[in-house]
């Protein structure tokens, strides 16, 4: 876990003889960075030793980019977000059958990245995704993806509509399709999938009449079915994606930072001393949840997330804080902001405002005379 302490000491490379080749030399070059970022204001070593620099063009590690793992399998809305990182240019994309699954495949090497879903504005968060991120890998968030969700219920060639029966369909599909559903299709059955895509290519290869999916068009096309119904979804809504890897992404000015703090010990009072550090320095949350932290009944771990870099000043002081006096701190990642170019001008504020306070405040300390000295 990427936690306090317990940080590689990068100070000791060889040095940038011409001789290397540009690999090697870069590799040397981001080694040495590493090393004496700790001694520059805002940035631990921890966080240092990961942080890949941001930049417009290509760059070795992107190059070596060659496999993503998604869920799937073809024809899923994770897949359909990957379609829209054209960045994201794989060799392969592997469509994997679940969240754990993805997770275990960037685990093992077996891909570069893996692309699953976080949470959907209407029906919340996809639980095993958080968990596993709070508790069963040291993965990191490299970016989030927002995908708006149109909903379709598919079923084979010459179904109708007072034929269905059964819908298959991913959990959070069926709940953000729920009202429509009752009112439409009250006798039906509701079964559970891992994902959209598969509960398609069950209806496409099952023998059994009254069959129905709710998805994309895409799979629905894709796996030649027939819509039935379009638009069921009882709200619009965006699912979240997040792309988990390895280290941290470079810091881009318009970024935010994932983390879940488990509390010492349960008192009144401990999750506002917690969230009075980000209010303290005007740091704005855009997410707080709450999980059963798996150590007993009524103990819970706070999912925050919020605007601001590990590498910016005021969030690794914020940080260094909650830590030091709050809570234990599991850090998820620091990540570019999917859109909301406000985010970007209230960090700006923000950090001008702290910047001067801290001056301020070192202009008065510099004024205290050592104890005894009455000039």
């Amino acid at each position: 876990m990427v936690r306090r302490g317990g940080h590689p000491d990068h100070r000791h490379v060889e040095r940038l003889a011409p001789g290397h080749s540009v690999e090697r030399r870069e590799d040397l070059l981001v080694g040495e960075i590493a090393g004496h970022a700790e001694e520059h204001e805002g940035i631990g070593p921890v966080h240092a030793a990961t942080i890949r620099p941001a930049g417009e063009g290509p760059r070795r590690y992107d190059l070596l980019v060659k496999r993503v793992g998604y869920l799937g399998p073809h024809g899923t809305f994770a897949e359909e977000a990957l379609k829209t990182q054209p960045d994201l240019v794989a060799d392969e994309a592997v469509p994997l059958r679940s969240v754990p699954h993805v997770i275990s495949a960037v685990e093992s090497g077996e891909v570069d990245l893996g692309l699953i879903p976080l949470e959907n504005s209407v029906e919340g968060a996809v639980t095993v995704t958080l968990d596993m991120l709070a508790f069963d890998t040291d993965l990191l968030i490299q970016r989030e993806i927002d995908l708006p969700v149109v909903l379709c219920l598919g079923a084979k060639p010459g179904t109708r509509l007072d034929q269905v029966e059964v819908v298959l369909s991913h959990p959070n599909p069926l709940g953000q399709s729920r009202m429509w559903l009752g009112r439409t299709l009250p006798e039906a059955m509701a079964r559970v999938t891992n994902s959209t895509a598969e509960a398609a290519q069950e209806v496409a290869k099952s023998k059994k009449a009254g069959l129905a999916v709710i998805t994309n068009l895409g799979a629905i096309e894709r796996y030649g079915l027939e819509v039935l119904a379009s638009e069921i979804e009882d709200h619009p809504s965006e699912t979240r994606f997040v792309v988990v890897g390895q280290g941290i992404p470079g810091r881009t000015g318009h970024d935010k930072t994932s983390v879940v703090c488990f509390q010492r010990e349960d008192r009144p009072g401990s999750l506002l001393a917690i969230l009075q550090e980000f209010a303290a320095r005007a740091i704005n949350l855009t997410k707080l949840e709450s999980r059963p932290a798996k150590r007993g009944l009524g103990e819970y771990c706070f999912f925050i997330d919020f605007e601001g870099h590990i590498a910016d000043e005021l969030v690794a002081d914020c940080l260094r804080n909650v830590a030091a006096k709050q809570a234990e701190v599991k850090f998820l990642g620091s990540y570019p902001v999917a859109g909301h170019e406000e985010a970007r001008k209230k960090r700006r504020a923000a950090t001008k405002a702290w910047r001067t306070a801290s001056a301020w405040v070192d202009d008065l300390r510099a004024q205290v005379r050592p104890t005894g000295d009455l000039t």
